[in-house]
Order: structure tokens, then sequence, then C-alpha cells
């Protein structure tokens, strides 16, 4: 068996949504629509043949999803993501063809249910990283971004632009491994995570960089100067730590499938090609 050199793990569900957004209504002759499954193909089709390029054999490629939107984050917080709305109409009957497109492509999928496809990223990360196997994640997703170290960097898809530690410092003020304590501070609205109010991301890494961490500045709140930060911290410590829990990506949640598994393999073009027939891809 091949030795694996590189483990490379594509975020799934973020692939799907920047598909459906990035390209206008499409519908098969039977009516139904596929404007995501087409874009979807398309960026899995280009990566594909950037690894194959770039990387040679020896890597390793697994496309991870969302098993569906209840996850043991909302037993911790029960309003976690409670603001999203549902997906679009004629997104929804996309998902299932969308998930089957890895197995045409000879690709390893994996979900689990109550987990997030950032959980399992995060896990088989850290697996892989035990092993002497360097990790690239296939995402744009700043939740990510605290997984960053010496030997895991993110690929942003869209701009081709690789994410290290230096990448991470520009947007968040902070290292990797402070960036749970910078969010968990300023919260984040699309997931309804609610932080502490009145403390963005600015202010936030400036707290975190002079007090070290989350539990460090809540200890030390009292002391801080600004009246109306020293309250605000004080009053919303239960929300910062919740906060905390929310955003700490599990470097533990089970991964049934061995990296073995992952060995990227030749396409079968019969069965690819059939695939694309049935979508009336021409």
């Amino acid at each position: 068996m091949k030795k694996i050199e590189e483990l490379v793990l594509i975020d799934g569900s973020g692939y799907i949504f920047r598909a459906y957004y990035a390209l206008p209504r499409m519908n098969r002759s039977d009516g139904l629509p596929v404007n995501a499954v087409f874009g979807f193909c398309n960026m899995l089709l280009k990566q594909l043949e950037q690894l194959q390029n770039e990387k040679g054999g020896n890597v390793s490629v697994a496309i991870i999803f969302d098993a569906a939107r209840k996850t043991f984050r909302n037993e911790i917080f029960s309003e976690y993501k409670a603001n999203r709305s549902d997906p679009p109409d004629d997104l929804v009957p996309q998902f299932e063809i969308i998930k089957k497109i890895p197995t045409v492509f000879n690709l390893c999928s994996i979900e689990l249910p109550g987990y997030e496809a950032d959980d399992l990223i995060a896990s088989y990360s850290k697996e892989a990283k035990k092993k002497g196997i360097r990790v690239t994640i296939v995402s744009s997703d700043k939740d990510l971004m605290q997984l960053v170290s010496e030997d895991i960097i993110m690929l942003d898809p869209i701009k081709n632009k690789e994410i290290g530690r230096k990448e991470v410092y520009e947007k968040f003020g902070v290292y990797p491994e402070n960036v749970i304590d910078v969010q968990a501070l300023a919260g984040d609205s699309t997931d309804n995570i609610p932080g502490v109010p009145g403390i963005g991301v600015k202010t936030a890494a400036e707290l975190i960089n002079q007090y070290g961490t989350l539990e460090k500045l809540l200890k030390s709140a009292h002391e801080i100067k600004q009246n109306k930060r020293r309250e605000t911290l004080i009053e919303n410590k239960d929300k910062a730590l919740i906060s905390k829990q929310l955003v700490t990506l599990k470097h533990d949640s089970p991964t049934k499938r061995d990296l073995s598994e992952f060995i990227l393999k030749d396409i079968d073009k019969d069965k690819l090609y059939k695939f694309l027939r049935e979508m009336e891809f021409n």
C-alpha cells in the first residue's frame, strides 16, 4: 500500500452553497433543479485535477458533509443556529444527489449524525497529524482556522489561496491557538453564538493578546479600567464560556474510517459519464 504523505479534507457542505449561489437556476428536462449539482461537480473536478498535478499519487482525499442541522451544540445552547433560514426550495432536492457525487468520482464521503462537518474535519486532522501526515483543509470557513498549524493548512477553493498561521493572524489578530477565545468573545450572529455584547473581533483580539486566554481574562475582568467593558465582561461571563464551548471543534468525534480508505483512486469514467448523462450535463 502507498504511504500517505498528505490528507486532503474537502468541506463538502461549504461546496454545496458556494456552487448553488455561483450559478443561475438550471433545470433538467424533467424540471429537477441541478445548478448546485453542476457547480459541485465542476468544483470537485477542478480540485482533483489540481491535486493530481501538484501532489502526485501519495495523497488521500475525503469529502466531509454536515449530516443534519441539530447537533450536540443544540444541547449546550438550544438557540444555536436558530436564526438560520431554511435552504432555498430549489436547493433542497439537490442535497441528496450531491451527497452521492463523491462515490461517482471514486472518493470517500463522510457524515455523522450529531456532529458538524467541521468536527469531523478536526478529528481526522488530529488523527493524520499524529501519524505524521500533512493535512490540507479545502474550505474558507473561518471556524476551521483554529485547526491551522505547521502541519495543517487551509486552501480557499475560490481564491485558490493557502491559509496558514500568518493569514489567520491577519484575519483574527491572534494565532490559531487563540482563535476560539476571540470567537467566544466576539460571538457570531450567523450561528447565533451570543459572545459578549459590544465586543467585536478587534477588541477581543486585543484582550486575548493582553490576558492570554478567555478564562484568564474573565478571572481578571474586575481589573479592567474601562467601566463599560469591565461591567459587560463580568455580566456576560456565562455567555462567553458557553460561546467558547460552541465554537470549539471536537477533536474526538468518532472517526470510523481508516485513513488508508481515502487514498486517491482513478475515476471510473463509465460510472462518471453515466451520472453526467443522467443529469443532462453535456
